[in-house]
């Protein structure tokens, strides 16, 4: 059925394909650089000389805690000590002396139900919670409550500062936290004796997860390895060393930890429906970073470059960043994210336009080659080796290649996985106006105008593409494709569904180009044939 086939079909079951494998391997098989199991990178926590299985056991030995109890912690375990107004966002800190809430006041930033976005989550983990490895310190620390040094703060342009004290009976726990208005802090957490306990990064933010975005934990360690655990996919107690940064994230916004020290053990523990839990063992003076807020490119990078890894494109890593930071660029020419889409698509199609001019060419040649082939398939289905040497030949006479349309174009499917992984992820286009009633680029059309347009857009672009269908069911599975598409746009970001239809609008441009250009070469040819007759 393949051969009969044009490349163009070709193609359009490539991505159709694409699109179901990306979804489907990626879900059923993560990559093995998200797999963090036993071959995480362990090294020795002491002067002395240790085994992998030494560090494993010892962590393992003072993690004998059960992560389920410390999920069922909510706000109604604790009350607010402090809280933190800005014009950006309110944190609060209660009596466990834990970040217990973060509420994003721009307008821009929702969640699915329309209300300010809340980073961390009710239930679960929270950022810089302190347990301790001896149970019975623990059992105390759980119930004696943290007191503060002021209750509240206006955080203007200059950092505030406050000082979190925990009285126990043999020990008391001191918290300096230094926050700053673009939403990272410092943190000086310090006991009076040297007894073993770890801090959390807290769980996950859940203000956003559409479409195949990721969510779960990242650990970035200083071999500039990434790896991705996500919700679901904990294998049980990991141990990292070399951590540059330790992140729980949705699609638009993390829970940021940096600036461990090279030895430190930061920990992957599996925690509720096998969700990542992390935390990290502390020193008696620990001195560490976080960020807590949106993913938002050009933030993270005035904050600490390094930070800029936390924001998480998959598989396309290597070439999503590049992209973003050029329609980062264009953003900063047109002022609008919209207009700096376009434009990203049209200098992608400048790029690539050698190789999809070639395959339209291709295309092209084949169509006419095809009553050609026809006939030699007549003329020697008895005989499959010399149809394929007469196959062969026509093709080298006529300068055709059956995958010189197809290779060309199948070649763009990364590209656009690319493009599409940077514009799912990029919280940039978050409440960012287009024109008209597109206002807000990371959510759905919501008049369903722009996937209409692609749809029409694909369909006019599959009626000037040459074909040779010898099937009729093909040809009407084909002939649907437009409508189903659209229908599997309908809930994409506006921001994707315009780099869609802006791609088809360019393809049936140079469609339109070539098909002239062969219509011209046919009509020239056939004046010649005519003048000669006379």
């Amino acid at each position: 059925m393949l051969d009969k086939m044009s490349p163009n079909q070709r193609l359009i079951i490539a991505v159709v394909l694409s699109i179901i494998f990306f979804v489907g391997y990626t879900a059923i098989f993560p990559p093995e650089e998200q797999k963090v199991a036993e071959n995480a990178k362990i090294e020795n926590v002491t002067p002395a000389k240790k085994t992998q299985t030494d560090v494993a056991s010892r962590v393992a030995e003072a993690s004998g805690h059960a992560v389920s109890e410390l999920e069922k912690m909510d706000k109604s375990t604790s009350s607010t000590i402090v809280t933190i107004t800005n014009k950006n966002f309110i944190l609060k800190i209660d009596t466990l002396g834990r970040i217990s809430s973060k509420e994003l006041l721009e307008e821009k930033f929702r969640n699915d139900d329309n209300l300010h976005a809340q980073v961390i989550p009710e239930f679960g983990t929270k950022p810089l919670f302190v347990r301790f490895s001896d149970d019975t310190i623990n059992d105390e620390a759980i119930k004696v409550p943290y007191t503060a040094s002021v209750n509240s703060i206006e955080l203007g342009e200059k950092p505030v500062t406050v000082t979190l004290t925990q009285q126990l009976s043999n020990l008391s726990v001191t918290k300096v936290l230094t926050f700053y208005a673009d939403g990272h802090y410092d943190a000086k957490i310090s006991t009076s004796k040297d007894t073993r306990h770890y801090v959390y990064l807290g769980d996950r933010p859940q203000v956003s997860k559409k479409l195949m975005a990721v969510a779960g934990a990242l650990i970035y360690t200083d071999d500039d390895v990434t790896h991705i655990i996500e919700d679901g996919d904990a294998e049980g107690r990991q141990v990292f060393q070399g951590v540059k940064l330790a992140s729980s994230f949705d699609q638009y916004t993390a829970i940021i930890l940096y600036g461990f020290k090279k030895d430190t053990n930061v920990i992957v523990e599996r925690g509720k429906d096998d969700n990542p839990v992390v935390y990290f063992e502390a020193a008696k003076d620990e001195n560490i970073h976080g960020y807590i807020g949106p993913k938002e490119h050009k933030v993270l990078k005035a904050i600490d470059p390094m930070l800029t890894n936390a924001i998480e494109y998959g598989w396309f890593t290597f070439a999503a960043k590049p992209l973003f930071a050029l329609l980062s660029w264009l953003h900063g020419i047109f002022g609008n994210w919209g207009w700096a889409i376009i434009a990203l698509t049209a200098i992608i199609r400048i790029v690539l336009y050698p190789l999809t001019y070639k395959g339209m060419v291709s295309m092209q040649k084949m169509k006419e080659l095809a009553p050609k082939l026809k006939e030699l398939k007549e003329k020697y289905k008895k005989d499959p080796q010399r149809l394929n040497a007469a196959t062969m030949e026509m093709y080298k006479k006529h300068g055709a290649n059956p995958l010189g349309g197809c290779l060309p174009m199948i070649l763009q499917i990364p590209v656009f996985f690319a493009l599409y992984r940077t514009l799912l992820n990029a919280v940039e286009l978050q409440g960012a106006p287009w024109i008209l009633w597109i206002n807000d680029l990371s959510r759905m059309d919501p008049y369903y105008v722009l996937p209409i347009l692609m749809g029409a857009s694909m369909f006019i672009q599959q009626r000037m593409t040459p074909n040779n269908f010898t099937d009729p069911m093909q040809e009407k599975v084909f002939k649907y494709l437009p409508v189903i598409f659209t229908f599997f746009f309908v809930t994409f970001p506006s921001g994707l569904v315009l780099y869609w239809f802006t791609n088809n609008l360019f393809s049936i441009a140079q469609q339109y180009i070539v098909n002239q250009q062969f219509k011209n070469a046919k009509d020239a040819k056939a004046a010649i044939e005519k003048n000669s007759e006379k």
